[in-house]
């Protein structure tokens, strides 16, 4: 999986498998978490938030658990 560097104060890289709808994020402390069954829209929303941490709260965060 491709991971894409992104601008954030929280995130510091994004990569989705579109086959498997998994997602991976990468935060600033080092950690990287997998999320599956992740519909392609949320990625692009989060790829394209002006705030990657408000999105990641509001749209993710405890909802794609694998």
């Amino acid at each position: 999986m491709n991971m894409i560097s992104v601008s954030s104060s929280a995130i510091s890289a994004i990569g989705y498998d579109v086959a498997t709808k998994r997602m991976k994020i990468t935060f600033k402390q080092g950690s990287t978490y997998d999320y599956c069954r992740v519909p392609e829209y949320i990625f692009n929303g989060l790829l394209s938030a002006s705030s990657k941490g408000s999105y990641y709260d509001g749209y993710i965060k405890d909802k794609f658990l694998c």
